[in-house]
Order: C-alpha cells, then structure tokens, then sequence
C-alpha cells in the first residue's frame, strides 16, 4: 500500500513538568510494546522527523505514508486555544479526505468533552476512546493488557513478510 509506519502518534508536545508522563509513555512504553513486542513501525514527531527538516511537509509526508493516526488526549491536549499543526492536519485527512483511521486514546479523564473541537467530539462519538487506566508507573505494562490488545485491535493488520 506504499505505506511505511503503521501509526503517527499526535501527543501534546509541552516544555512543563506535566508532559513528563506522556513523553516517557510516548518515547518509551509505546515503542517498546508497539514495536518491540507486537513489530509495528511507528513515527513519532522529535524521533522520526529529523532536525533541519520542513516541519509542516516532514508531518504531512510522514502522516501520509501512515496506517493509522493515533492521537492522545490529555488535559493540555483538550485544553490548547490552537490545535497543533499535525493534530489539524491528521483531523482534516480523518475526516475531510476519509482516507486514515484515527485512534484515540484518552490518557488522563477527560471528563466533558465541550471544550474539545468539534472534529475530535464527532470521532469520539463515533468510535469512543481507549482509556489508559494503569497507574503512572515506572514499569510498563504488559502487551497482553486489556489497554494494549484494544490498541492492537484499532492498529492496521500484521503484514506477513514471506
């Protein structure tokens, strides 16, 4: 399908103290039970999109040549007047353009979801959200998890290489 990642991940990207539990969750838990333990490819924005390149077209190019959008919500991300240049551009090719498939996945208790815009109220709606529910730990969990096989069941099919 010309595709090269199985998944974008869109996650608030902050400089506060907050972030440290997504970003560890983001840089370390998702690859290492995502890629490392269950062989998908992911494309992490500050991993994959390298210095010095055009950060808008390096997003689009690396969302296109992705399966799926996954898309973490959390506080800041719920809460931010302007949505991100890659949350925008995964929500319009979602939605607009129909052609990838959004995962959602609600980190922190979102609670109403008035304040979210309009675009990820009707994904929601549509499909719900994979709640994280583990405890802020040190440890990750495992990949047989209820969390990580509902995240497995959104994610493309394993290619079988011959």
């Amino acid at each position: 399908d010309g595709k090269i990642y199985d998944a974008y991940v869109i996650y608030p990207q902050s400089h506060a103290n907050e972030a440290g539990f997504v970003e560890y969750f983001v840089y370390q838990v998702m690859p290492d039970i995502l890629e490392n333990k269950c062989g998908y490819k992911l494309c992490i924005y500050g991993r994959d999109v390298y210095p010095g390149e055009d950060t808008a077209s390096a997003i689009e190019k690396r969302m296109q040549k992705s399966r799926r959008l996954i898309i973490l919500l959390t506080h800041q991300l719920v809460n931010c007047e302007e949505p991100a240049y890659d949350q925008h551009i995964a929500l319009h090719n979602a939605l607009i353009q129909n052609v990838t498939k959004v995962i959602l996945l609600e980190m922190e208790k979102i609670g109403s979801s008035e304040k979210l815009q309009e675009s990820l109220r009707f994904i929601i709606k549509q499909q719900g959200t994979v709640k994280w529910k583990e405890q802020h730990t040190v440890h990750p969990q495992s990949a047989n998890s209820r969390f990580w096989k509902q995240v497995r069941y959104h994610m493309p099919p394993q290619l079988k290489s011959s």
